[in-house]
């Protein structure tokens, strides 16, 4: 993901977490808020309930990809945080891919009629 795209202050984390709406999946919770930037930034994130340091970066390696294929049809103006869930490590890329989907889908970030 290029770094224009990324949330990478602790700050932004805090606020996106604090005053945004969740949406939860079994693979990811999403974090939604609205921002003044003209663009989508995507932070990930993955506690150490996920795995050990290895299962965790792939967790957020996983997520980075997945948001990659749906950035340019997400709405511009917000921030997003994504928090790995403990089966993430263990789910496929496509599996991932339509964890995401959903989770905007319902968040009102993409057209449900739009196929990913």
């Amino acid at each position: 993901m290029k770094r224009r795209f990324r949330l990478s202050r602790s700050s932004d984390f805090q606020r996106v977490r604090r005053f945004g709406k969740s949406y939860a999946h079994p693979l990811i919770v999403l974090f939604v808020s609205t921002s003044e930037a003209s663009n989508v930034r995507v932070g990930v994130a993955a506690g150490t309930r996920v795995g050990n340091a290895v299962q965790r970066n792939r967790a957020k390696r996983l997520m980075r990809a997945a948001m990659r294929s749906l950035l340019p049809k997400i709405a511009p103006n917000v921030d997003l945080v994504l928090v790995a869930r403990s089966p993430l490590p263990t789910a496929s890329l496509h599996q991932t891919e339509s964890a995401l989907h959903n989770l905007l889908t319902r968040a009102g970030l993409l057209s449900p009629d739009n196929d990913g």
